[in-house]
């Protein structure tokens, strides 16, 4: 993609997140994509970013759905990233990719594809540490570490219910998933 292409797509983003707001806007593989907020995500997004922020260091800061560049055909816009406290204080709508230490994402029916393949794949090869992936359509977070060219060479699934717990640079962090929002249909039927 060329300058001029990358210039079109960041303007076109513009506009459709001033016409359209409730809307998570990213580029992804060269498309624009957009994505409604639902409770769901919005709560999970809410209780997992105060539950981290209180456990990071001093050194450490929390944005939300602020654009990290990955290439010219990929920007993300991450539920939570984990950057230097030095850089967030700068209060800039996008940052380098490099700074993330650690990166959430919280499913929607719309970016399940995203966030299980595409993300890792980038989020890795930036060697971003931890990859978490809160999943309440079914249910469960999705642990990812120990990034590699390829993706994450470390994988975990754990159902909703047990706290969390993350080993990272950071320290270690845990969440409490029991209280995580769970889509009705996604619950065995009895």
């Amino acid at each position: 993609m060329t300058v001029s292409g990358i210039d079109r797509l960041h303007s076109q983003l513009s506009k459709l997140e001033d016409m359209f707001p409730g809307y998570l806007t990213e580029i992804v593989e060269g498309s624009i994509v957009m994505n409604p907020v639902r409770p769901f995500h919005g709560k999970t997004i809410l209780r997992v970013s105060a539950n981290l922020e209180g456990q990071l260091p001093p050194e450490w800061g929390l944005v939300s759905d602020v654009a990290f560049p990955f290439d010219d055909a990929n920007e993300f816009c991450p539920d939570i990233a984990v950057i230097p406290a030095e850089a967030e204080d700068e209060n800039r709508s996008s940052y380098p990719a490099d700074l993330i230490e650690l990166v959430a994402e919280v499913v929607s029916p719309e970016s399940v594809r995203r966030d299980y393949d595409v993300k890792p794949r980038w989020y890795a090869s930036r060697g971003i540490a931890n990859y978490l992936i809160f999943d309440p359509l079914k249910g469960h977070c999705v642990t990812m570490w120990n990034p590699g060219p390829d993706g994450y060479r470390g994988r975990d699934t754990i159902p909703y219910g047990p706290d969390l717990t993350i080993d990272s640079a950071l320290g270690k962090l845990k969440i409490p998933t029991a209280t995580l929002p769970v889509d009705p249909k996604a619950r065995p039927q009895l």
